[in-house]
């Protein structure tokens, strides 16, 4: 068609003139072209002019003809078959477009055909989105929870849904005001939804910026490239005061008789359709409290003070899936105190004790009382006073009580236990609603004037081991009294006044009998005292009266002679430890162990369990020497005793020397068998060596492997690396015969100083049954190992190849 005037009639020209440059520019890289048939094609929007396909005629047909929604941009060239766009599709405007095409003769009568022909219309992305408002608003509750949406925005794109031209992705531009480093709000890049962040839920306050702007974005393409279309929209966020508030504290009346449960507060989420809920901070038999579904907390039950005087508790909020809406409230509740409850005393009975010498004025005693009302309130203030005394002699108010304090006074010096020894007192106690009586006894005592007298002056004395246990009663002294018995008028303590600065001795009172029983209170020591003079004295716990005074009644003598006891030797020390270098020289003194004898006699000096004759003592002094060459890798710590000998007895004490390691032990190679390798050699076999040291490593061993400066060494071995204690030996080449050769290998063990060894490893080349085996030894001494030794040598072999094969 294109270049080729012969044919084309005038009206087709005229009608195809306009497309004639597009057509002809693309026709000549059309390449798909084919017989008349059904088709389907998938044609972008846009784009303008453009080839789709040209169907090929077969005669006696000469030209097309298309019908159907051509909707005057998709048409045929009746000549050629070539089916073009003569404007742009458009997927927003119309997704698919369905043709008849039918080819014709010189007649114009129909050959084949018609056709169906579909051209689907694919989608670009050449729609921005768009917001369904250009200005949003929205209200969000101070402390509402974070990731919560308070507010949505939307937006649409015309482009297909079902790719990602129409895939919107939302974000916060801008912020005004942004006074934090962190935004105040959030918003779903999926839904839209906007809400609280962390820092929002923490920070959003009316009182300091009650509106603020957000610049949101929609793109399309779901923001994965820098083509997508981006529109934005203001939204405008005014931050309300929460209602979400904890009440003050509550106060409730204890045992209020109205009618329960009674309305004691009410709070409200900022979140509509909650569910409300108590949750107790401490676990209790039972919360009296309970709250209804519009956030009223009820009071169930009459509350006692006395029983519980507060009670803490939180309101919670549940969304229907059972999630918290809102942070928890605390709420606080005091109970309040009425006077319900009467003093109580404190004994069933009160019972005081007053000497009969007692002065007018003189407290003798508390009455105490009780009331578990409230405690610093009119509820359980208490006020006293005596109802009545029994008997009424010789006056009928010989007492006082000091009326807010329940101390009890004597009224006068008129108690005289001959008249009457004991006195019976009803005291009423009252609060401002309740009174209660409580019993008051008060005997009369007799009073101390007499003094205890000693049966005996002198006790004369008593001889004793110095040896004897401490606790031992070596006398029993006995005092009387006048007194009435079992008073502190009465009671008699024995000390020893003088004679004993160190309190050795120590006396004991039976409290029935008066009976003192000395004993020994410290350990004995003739050496240090062999004879006590004592003056023992005996008094009463209550004090004289005045007029009346101790005197030498209530002193007596005692003397005590200790004798002496043959006692061993004593150690200054229960345990002598040193530490010392195993290499330090024979005759160096490594401690000095010091004993004495309680009764000055000499002491001797020798040791007992020296097994490896390592030490010597000094016999006089108990210096402690090294008697021949120390080694740590025999024994580490060793142990010996000394013994600290007088004339008759021996006492022991334990040497315990720690020996410090030196580098003295040079390296040798730990191994069981030799390495061998299977003749003939193929190349790339080894065997592993390791090294061990007698000597301590502190962390861990580290030897150094090298081949000795030999040059026939050297060209047929080498030795590599593996880790701190193993090495591996490689043949360097496979030109070795069937015998046993003497490596030189040398050991180094980097201690300081470091000592090196030089062994020569013998290395087996042999025949093998297997791959795992030697068949036999090789060249030893020129003769065949026996039936035993056979066996312990594969039995080795197959060790060290199995090593081998777990470190390679």
């Amino acid at each position: 068609m294109c270049g080729d005037s012969r044919h084309p009639s005038a009206a087709f020209l005229h009608s195809f003139l306009s497309l004639s440059q597009a057509l002809c520019q693309n026709l000549g890289d059309l390449h798909v072209t084919g017989p008349l048939k059904d088709m389907n094609f998938s044609v972008p929007e846009g784009g303008g002019v453009r080839v789709i396909y040209q169907f090929t005629s077969e005669p006696p047909a000469v030209s097309f003809r298309a019908t159907g929604e051509k909707d005057g941009i998709i048409d045929i060239v009746p000549k050629t078959g070539v089916l073009y766009l003569s404007g742009s599709l458009d997927w927003e405007t119309k997704t698919v477009h369905r043709l008849q095409v039918e080819s014709l003769d010189e007649k114009g009568n129909v050959v084949k055909g018609p056709y169906a022909v579909t051209i689907h219309v694919e989608d670009i992305n050449d729609n921005p989105p768009e917001f369904d408002q250009i200005k949003y608003t929205g209200v969000v509750r101070q402390n509402s929870r974070p990731g919560k949406p308070f507010m949505h925005v939307h937006a649409t794109d015309r482009d297909d849904p079902t790719t990602p031209h129409a895939q919107l992705t939302y974000s916060i531009l801008h912020h005004f005001p942004n006074p934090y480093t962190e935004m105040l709000f959030q918003i779903n890049n999926v839904t839209g939804a906007i809400s609280p962040s962390v820092t929002g839920s923490y920070y959003l306050d009316p009182q300091k910026q009650d509106t603020f702007t957000l610049v949101v974005t929609v793109k399309d393409m779901a923001g994965m490239t820098m083509n997508a279309f981006t529109s934005s929209a203001d939204v405008i966020i005014t931050v309300k005061e929460s209602l979400w508030k904890a009440p003050p504290t509550i106060r409730i009346q204890e045992n209020s008789t109205q009618i329960y449960p009674v309305n004691i507060s009410q709070v409200h989420s900022n979140e509509p359709d909650v569910i409300y809920d108590l949750f107790e901070k401490e676990k209790l038999p039972r919360l009296p409290f309970s709250i209804d579904q519009n956030g009223v907390i009820y009071v169930t039950d009459p509350l006692d003070r006395e029983e519980k005087d507060t009670y803490s508790f939180f309101v919670v909020t549940k969304d229907n899936k059972g999630e918290l809406v809102d942070k928890p409230l605390h709420i606080h509740v005091i109970v309040e105190d009425i006077n319900d409850n009467p003093p109580v005393c404190q004994q069933a009975l009160t019972v005081i004790e007053v000497q009969e010498n007692e002065d007018e004025g003189s407290n003798i005693g508390t009455l105490l009382a009780t009331d578990m009302d409230e405690e610093g309130t009119l509820n359980s203030r208490l006020q006293f006073k005596i109802g009545s005394q029994v008997p009424a002699v010789p006056a009928s108010n010989l007492f006082f009580i000091q009326q807010e304090t329940g101390i009890l006074q004597l009224t006068s010096r008129s108690l005289n236990r001959r008249i009457a020894s004991n006195y019976s007192l009803k005291v009423l106690v009252t609060d401002a609603v309740f009174q209660t009586i409580c019993d008051v006894q008060i005997y009369v005592i007799d009073i101390n004037d007499q003094i205890p007298i000693f049966e005996k002056s002198d006790y004369h004395n008593v001889t004793v081991a110095e040896s004897l246990p401490v606790g031992t009663v070596i006398l029993e002294i006995q005092a009387t009294d006048g007194d009435e018995p079992a008073t502190g008028s009465s009671y008699i303590i024995y000390q020893v006044k003088e004679g004993d600065p160190n309190n050795t001795f120590i006396i004991e009172t039976d409290s029935v009998t008066n009976r003192g029983f000395v004993k020994i209170n410290k350990a004995l020591d003739f050496e240090a005292a062999s004879v006590y003079n004592l003056v023992i004295s005996a008094t009463n716990p209550e004090p004289l009266v005045p007029g009346v005074q101790y005197n030498s009644s209530s002193l007596t003598l005692f003397k005590v002679f200790v004798t002496n006891v043959d006692e061993p030797p004593v150690f200054h020390k229960t345990v002598y430890k040193a530490e010392v270098s195993e290499d330090i020289p024979v005759n160096t003194l490594v401690m000095t162990v010091e004993a004495y004898d309680p009764e000055g006699d000499t002491v001797r000096y020798s040791l007992e369990g020296d097994v490896r004759k390592w030490l010597r003592v000094n016999s006089a002094t108990g210096q402690v020497y090294t008697a021949s060459t120390l080694d740590r890798e025999q024994q580490g710590t060793y142990t010996v005793e000394v013994a600290a000998s007088e004339l008759t007895q021996k006492s022991k004490t334990t040497l315990i020397l720690h020996l410090r390691d030196v580098n003295d032990n040079p390296p040798l190679l730990a191994m069981d068998y030799p390495p061998f390798f299977c003749h003939p050699l193929r190349g790339g076999e080894r065997a592993f060596i390791q090294a061990a040291d007698a000597d301590e490593q502190w962390y861990y061993p580290t030897f150094t492997f090298s081949l000795a400066d030999d040059m026939n060494a050297r060209n047929n071995w080498e030795i590599s690396k593996i880790n701190a204690t193993h090495a591996y030996l490689s043949p360097k080449h496979a030109n070795f015969e069937e015998k046993v050769y003497n490596v030189p290998v040398i050991i180094n063990d980097n201690g300081k100083p470091p000592l090196e060894r030089k062994v020569n490893l013998k290395v087996n080349i042999c025949k093998c049954s297997s791959e795992k085996s030697c068949f036999i030894e090789v060249q030893r001494d020129h003769s065949w190992p026996s039936t035993g030794q056979a066996i312990g040598i594969l039995t080795g072999v197959l060790l060290i190849i199995g090593t081998s094969l777990l470190l390679g």
